[in-house]
């Protein structure tokens, strides 16, 4: 599964909070928290918004872990 883990620890580092991302339209409050509790999926549009948002690559705030409920 995709986990954003890198990308939580990312806006913490830059001191960027949901409410920014928000209101810079990068990010809608749903999507964040999707992440954040890990569910669902989220398209290529966001991760590209959140890349250039950031000035980062996708690899920089996501990454794939096995998922144990699959195991």
């Amino acid at each position: 599964m995709i986990v954003y883990d890198k990308l939580f620890d990312l806006l913490n580092k830059r001191c960027i909070t949901v409410s920014l991302l928000r209101i810079n339209k990068v990010i809608g409050m749903e999507t964040y928290y999707k992440m954040l509790r890990r569910e669902g999926n989220v398209d290529s549009r966001t991760i590209n918004k959140l890349c250039k948002y950031l000035r980062c690559q996708p690899g920089d705030i996501m990454e794939y872990v096995e998922d144990p409920a699959e195991e």
